[in-house]
């Protein structure tokens, strides 16, 4: 399984963004998917999962409603949708896939990793 995330870049505050990560392999369909954030110096905290369909979604507290995270099964794609940016949401986000198919925040339930993109909301 190899995840490629992309989409990130440099917005000022209140801007949006769009992330989309793309996985490998024929059974992105049967787990559930997240995205994970880490700014330097700060351990990687979760931003927001999906369960394997697509109907169940989770969010941290600190979304607060601006991030939407979605998925194509057909396509293999998972995305996040970055509304109202603020400077604090500056950090490498990661998407990554769950061990099952329920969505969760936890990360040491999630197996696999995608590289990386950076997102630097200046303001």
């Amino acid at each position: 399984v190899q995840l490629q995330a992309s989409g990130g870049g440099s917005v000022t505050t209140g801007g949006s963004l769009r992330l989309s990560c793309a996985a490998s392999g024929s059974s992105f369909s049967s787990y559930a998917m997240g995205w994970f954030r880490q700014a330097p110096g700060k351990e990687r905290d979760f931003v927001a999962a999906i369960g394997w369909s697509g109907v169940s979604t989770y969010y941290a507290n600190f979304v607060e409603g601006r991030f939407t995270i979605s998925r194509d099964n057909a396509k293999n794609m998972l995305y996040l949708q970055m509304n109202s940016l603020k400077p604090e949401d500056t950090a490498v986000y990661y998407c990554a896939r769950a061990k099952g198919t329920y969505r969760t925040s936890s990360r040491r339930e999630y197996d696999y990793w995608g590289q990386g993109t950076q997102v630097t909301v200046s303001s």
